[in-house]
């Protein structure tokens, strides 16, 4: 199936609630699926499943982060969700204080740099194991989220990448997730269009078994990641 590319809004206003008024009609005009109310019913399930003997561990990792540097143990921040909703997104602290400030609009490789000289060692342990992504759970049981689907970008970035590609509207029309085809295809050169183009992917072949595959995928990886090379870099 081919996914429908949808026309790019003409006024530029950047704040949310025009964010929400302008994306929403683009998103609607996309039918919804059989499958898309069972993928909402296994959201919930397997998210209220797994959150039950996850509680112990982050209420650890909340622990560790409240006493290493104090502030606060969650981050949160706009993102843009389906049909153009800004919500805010929840993860683990894993950056020094105010570091949100610094890195101010910077994207893409200079991001991923200078986000490196940011992360404190915790975080870095975090983000190897993938833990620092939990909270988002409970953005996945306000249906917020869910736990397929393409990664939720900034507001901000969103416009700027909708601009320079056009097709990326596309991802409004399913709810942005923890994981999903391209962070399991992502290669240190992807660039943004070649994730949009997995992104697509999901959109368009999205199923109850694509659905079970990735998730599938996505725990293989995590187990696998502390052991990998990378990964011990990585909290090194």
């Amino acid at each position: 199936m081919r996914a429908r590319v949808a026309a790019a809004p003409r006024d530029d206003v950047s704040h949310d609630a025009a964010l929400v008024e302008r994306y929403a009609a683009m998103a609607l005009s996309f039918e919804r699926r059989p499958a898309d109310g069972l993928l909402r019913v296994l959201d919930v399930v397997l998210t209220v499943l797994g959150a039950v003997p996850l509680l112990p561990v982050a209420a650890v990792i909340a622990l560790a982060l409240r006493a290493s540097r104090g502030g606060p143990v969650l981050y949160r921040g706009s993102r843009i969700g389906r049909g153009g909703h800004v919500f805010t997104m929840l993860k683990f602290r894993t950056l020094r204080p105010d570091a949100e400030s610094r890195l101010g609009r910077h994207l893409g490789p200079e991001l991923t740099q200078l986000t490196h000289h940011e992360v404190t060692r915790i975080g870095r342990a975090l983000r190897a194991t993938k833990l620092d992504e939990l909270p988002q759970l409970w953005n996945v049981l306000r249906g917020e989220m869910s736990l397929v689907g393409p990664r939720p970008i900034r507001p901000a970035f969103f416009e700027e990448l909708a601009t320079e590609i056009p097709q990326y509207w596309q991802r409004l029309v399913v709810r942005p997730g923890l994981t999903g085809l391209a962070q399991l295809r992502l290669t240190r050169n992807m660039t943004w269009a070649e994730k949009l183009a997995h992104d697509i992917e999901w959109i368009a072949d999205r199923s109850v078994g694509l659905y079970v595959s990735v998730l599938a995928q996505t725990l293989i990886h995590i187990l696998r990641r502390p052991f990998s090379h990378d990964a011990r870099q990585t909290v090194a």
